[in-house]
């Protein structure tokens, strides 16, 4: 059969190409990729190609497909695991496979299974490390962002608390206490807001800060303290660059105790200083974002270390058990990460997406990928819905999901968009 996908020739090099599928061998799966959300990583891979350290030297001969954060539906399965997956079933994936100490992982290593395509291979590898997850839920783009929202679990999970007791590290955010994150107001930034405050023996109070006053009010309406309140949580936003004492006004809000657990959104010294700066008693801070400067650096406070416990840890993507956490409360209704979503786009506008990722503003560009469609942000609906009856559908739908996309939007989309 054919399928077309986007595949990576060289760095900078993404093409939209049309080619033939093998048929499966036994220990292999054939899916219908529905949904693919761009993820910066893809961005990365596709500007240095063979440089990446996921992407195989000969893309020249044999090009790869872009795209790791998919969902899709099972076509066909191979002898080997028909026991254990069904023609049907939703499936989406953990990229990062680990086989055997290889970096090779889906959407950025293999000629037959990525994100951006119609129909994927699933080698027999994905199944063997359990990195292809069976989901149940009724949207598509609710698998495709299950692997961003366990990088929030995952997160979560990496931070640690001491005992005065004993020598040992109790793991995950304080039950009941004081959770900052800073230069949150951004599409992950929502995420693990939408994370924190519906999240089980999570903390009390939550605070969010950016320096973008549009970024923090469409947080606000999209996430309103009112929600938060509902779980037993105080969300407040903030304005650092407002402010004129930064710190006092964020201690303010823990009545001078300082935080728990902070995360730092955001590869910047003074973001991160801000963070240390805050931390109370055996304070957590997790440096969420991944710096591009291989020396970036920012100064600690080390007689907090020493006399408060303060500490500091990283964490880079979550793993399978954060995954299938993060789609069982999809699943059940827990969590909705369609907060991270501002654009929809269909496979053809997939590579120019992708190469010009970091210049398109906004949260997450979601790829569906058996429609034609150009990148469309979930704001312009309604002014292309003018004179275009598609965008004046889906602008009516997300108009009444508080301009969020939806699994109605979805499905409106899926019946009634032009087929690549």
């Amino acid at each position: 059969m054919n399928t077309k996908a986007v595949r990576l020739h060289a760095a900078s090099d993404l093409r939209l190409d049309e080619y033939p599928l093998p048929a499966i061998r036994d220990d292999e799966i054939l899916c219908r990729v529905v949904s693919d959300s761009i993820c910066m990583s893809s961005y990365k891979a596709a500007i240095q190609g063979t440089e990446h350290k996921r992407v195989p030297d000969d893309i020249d001969v044999h090009p790869v497909i872009i795209g790791h954060e998919f969902c899709g539906e099972i076509v066909e399965v191979g002898k080997k695991w028909q026991d254990e997956y069904k023609v049907g079933q939703k499936v989406t994936v953990q990229p990062n496979m680990r086989y055997h100490g290889s970096p090779a992982a889906f959407g950025y290593s293999f000629e037959y299974c990525g994100g951006s395509a119609q129909y994927v291979i699933f080698p027999n590898q994905g199944m063997e490390t359990k990195c292809v997850l069976p989901y149940n839920g009724e949207a598509y783009f609710f698998g495709s962002l299950a692997e961003p929202l366990s990088c929030i679990a995952g997160a979560f999970n990496s931070n640690y608390h001491t005992t005065t007791e004993k020598y040992e590290h109790i793991m995950g955010v304080k039950k009941g206490g004081n959770l900052a994150i800073l230069a949150g107001a951004g599409p992950m930034g929502l995420g693990a807001i939408e994370y924190a405050i519906h999240m089980e023996n999570g903390p009390a109070t939550v605070v969010i800060t950016d320096i973008d006053d549009a970024r923090l009010a469409r947080a606000e309406v999209i996430l309103p303290p009112a929600e938060a309140a509902k779980n037993g949580v105080k969300l407040y936003y903030v304005n650092t660059a407002k402010t004129e004492d930064p710190k006092a006004a964020l201690m303010a809000l823990t009545d001078g105790q300082g935080f728990d657990d902070v995360f730092i959104f955001a590869p910047v010294a003074a973001v991160a200083e801000l963070g240390d700066a805050i931390l109370g008693y055996d304070g957590c801070m997790n440096f969420f974002a991944g710096p591009t400067d291989h020396a970036f650096a920012a100064k600690f406070n080390f007689y907090n270390v020493h006399y408060n416990y303060t500490h500091v840890v990283g964490s880079s993507g979550g793993n399978s058990q954060d995954m299938r956490d993060c789609l069982r409360d999809m699943e059940t209704g827990r969590l909705n990460p369609a907060c991270m979503v501002t654009h929809i786009g269909g496979l053809d506008a997939a590579a120019e997406a992708t190469l010009n990722l970091p210049k398109i503003p906004g949260g997450k560009k979601l790829i569906y990928t058996h429609i034609s469609m150009p990148i469309t942000a979930i704001t312009e609906f309604e002014e292309k819905g003018k004179t275009d009856p598609l965008f004046a559908g889906l602008a009516e739908i997300c108009n009444r999901h508080n301009g969020l996309w939806s699994v109605e939007a979805e499905q409106y989309l899926l019946k009634n968009a032009k087929p690549i």
